[in-house]
């Protein structure tokens, strides 16, 4: 494994951890810093409407990936693996509202967001590779 330290505020020192190779446990941390992250959010009519968005696109990756792991048929496997890209890229955009609404949360939410790309690359690639391969 490769160890990678980031350089961030107090309140995400909890992201600085290290990188997770295997996809199950990365979705999983992936959500629950995300959690974490928003509960340093104040509570206002913009930020209570994007919590509950990245909220359910973020833990939505890695439900996805557990029903892909499960998968019954070829078929099945690359339309939830799909959706985890689907879902880490909206995840990406909802960090980019709560960037814009929160302007002190700009260097964790392109944190969050750096990690939010490589599992939506991750996710091309399983598709691509799935897919030269059928």
């Amino acid at each position: 494994m490769t160890n990678y330290k980031a350089q961030m505020p107090n309140e995400v020192h909890m992201l600085c951890e290290t990188r997770v190779y295997d996809l199950e446990e990365r979705t999983a941390l992936f959500a629950e810093k995300i959690i974490d992250f928003v509960k340093t959010l104040s509570r206002n009519s913009i930020n209570n409407v994007l919590i509950g968005q990245i909220i359910r696109s973020s833990t939505s990756i890695g439900a996805n990936y557990m029903e892909a792991d499960g998968a019954e048929s070829k078929k099945d496997f690359n339309h939830k693996i799909s959706l985890c890209r689907k879902e880490s890229k909206e995840t990406k955009h909802w960090l980019r509202m709560i960037a814009k609404a929160n302007s002190d949360k700009q260097k964790e939410c392109t944190f969050l967001g750096n990690e939010a790309q490589e599992l939506t690359l991750i996710f091309s690639s399983i598709l691509l590779n799935r897919k030269a391969r059928d």
